[in-house]
């Protein structure tokens, strides 16, 4: 679309909140010092002062904040045109803004805020993936209940690649695949005979002779740079979990529960992730992949980008494409269309726009319930074991994930893998297992379990009736 539209669509400022002002958050906040009709005067984290560091970092001026620990004084600062930073989401959820951006990646804060949110009518831009994949549907129809919207955010994967595939629906192209590539590049130096991935050198001294994928079959040249760079790690909850979302949004579907992860050059994707008939390493198509991207030092990133593999339906015209420096596979059968950015907060604004001027939402109309990231013992984990969630991908200690068909939760159900985070197991779980709902002690007063069991009753009472 032509994203000017927006100025003239309303011309009033979308007002927004920003909950979690980390990395993406920070990034977010200083859009609204630019972006020309929204503005972010309410920030919110585990405490006030962090809230307001925050936006001090980002250029605010330290006159202009205003730390406040109850809703009144929220409120007389907003009305004043202050910024307004606080501890608790609930001090400023009544406050006249439009949407609330919930940025903190914590399953049962998140999960908090934006029922909370959803409650006072407001709109939720949802970036945290985790309390998406356990009720992004729920959520959702939740909000359609109450006339306000949930969305994902333009800048972040999910978002880009739900439009990307609507796109290519729209044009009615065959989508083979669809991804993302994962976050941290895979950058391959024959001379030191390492790969650099997130900051770290691994020393890979067998993967020089499979750099280039030559005459290989796709098969043979995935197998040999897995086993060749085995010291990296090539399966990440993030990624998975945000082909949840994307799952959920589209109808589609993994190959395989933990996704194939190849390590794959950007002009190899359209021939590696094709099916097995057209050479490629998949049994089905129209499915969800992530892939590596191997380059060599000094060449182009596909920087965290998103991608779709589409069938060639016309010789002529993919030949006259791939003239244009299009990249096509090697047998002319397939294409890949992507786009290589992955912004984050930078470009978040858009989403925001589109749900407060325009009442859309950048993601699904209305997400189904079709897939669940869940929990998988990597080693043997005993009884009161916490599943301690931590780090940049909070991720959990000896705990991976997979994309399974959706279901409501029993007993036996595997447990949704951010469901799981931070709780104790009841039992033994033994490594290669499933962890399953009867292994978790659950908090009764979990927001996250209640409204995930809200969910599962919208989405699969009448299916489990009929």
């Amino acid at each position: 679309m032509n994203y000017n539209a927006y100025f003239s669509a309303d011309s009033r400022t979308v007002e927004a909140c920003i909950i979690g002002t980390g990395g993406f958050g920070r990034s977010f906040l200083s859009q609204g010092l630019r972006v020309p009709q929204m503005s972010v005067r309410i920030g919110v984290d585990v405490d006030a002062a962090t809230a307001a560091a925050a936006m001090r970092d980002v250029g605010i001026s330290a006159d202009d904040i205003r730390i406040c620990d109850d809703a009144d004084s929220a409120r007389a600062a907003f009305e004043a045109g202050n910024f307004v930073a606080v501890g608790d989401f609930a001090l400023v959820a009544d406050l006249p803004f439009d949407v609330a951006v919930e940025a903190t990646g914590h399953p049962v804060h998140g999960a908090r805020h934006a029922e909370l949110a959803i409650a006072a009518g407001k709109h939720v831009a949802m970036v945290s993936k985790e309390v998406d994949s356990v009720i992004g549907p729920g959520l959702a129809a939740m909000a359609a209940d109450r006339g306000v919207i949930v969305t994902p955010v333009d800048g972040d994967q999910p978002s880009l690649l739900i439009g990307l595939i609507t796109w290519a629906q729209v044009l009615g192209f065959e989508i083979v695949a669809a991804g993302k590539s994962s976050e941290y590049d895979f950058v391959h130096d024959p001379e030191t005979g390492t790969i650099l991935c997130n900051g770290s050198s691994y020393d890979v001294p067998g993967f020089a002779p499979f750099a280039r994928m030559g005459d290989r079959s796709a098969a043979e040249i995935v197998a040999a740079r897995a086993e060749a760079a085995s010291a990296l790690p090539q399966r990440a909850v993030p990624d998975l979990c945000e082909m949840t979302v994307v799952a959920n949004a589209c109808g589609m579907s993994p190959d395989r529960p933990d996704l194939h992860c190849p390590i794959v050059r950007i002009d190899e994707v359209p021939t590696i992730l094709s099916g097995t008939e057209d050479g490629g390493i998949l049994s089905r198509t129209g499915v969800l992949e992530v892939f590596h991207c191997l380059r060599a030092p000094g060449e182009i990133s596909f920087a965290g980008g998103v991608f779709v593999v589409i069938r060639c339906d016309h010789a002529d015209t993919w030949d006259m494409l791939r003239d244009k420096g299009h990249v096509v596979s090697r047998n002319g059968k397939t294409a890949m269309v992507f786009i290589p950015r992955h912004l984050l907060g930078l470009e978040a604004a858009t989403s925001i726009l589109e749900v407060g001027l325009l009442g859309v939402s950048s993601g699904a109309p209305a997400p189904g319930h079709h897939i669940d990231l869940v929990a998988h013992a990597d080693r043997d984990l005993p009884a009161g074991h916490r599943l301690a969630m931590g780090g940049h991908h909070h991720s959990i200690e000896g705990v991976s994930a997979r994309m399974m068909p959706a279901g409501a939760l029993d007993g036996d159900s595997p447990a949704p893998f951010y469901l799981a985070a931070n709780c104790r197991l009841a039992r033994d779980v033994a490594a290669g297992e499933l962890i399953r709902m009867r292994h978790l002690e659950i908090p009764q007063d979990s927001v996250l379990a209640r409204l995930r069991e809200s969910q599962d009753a919208r989405f699969f009472k009448a299916r489990k009736s009929a």
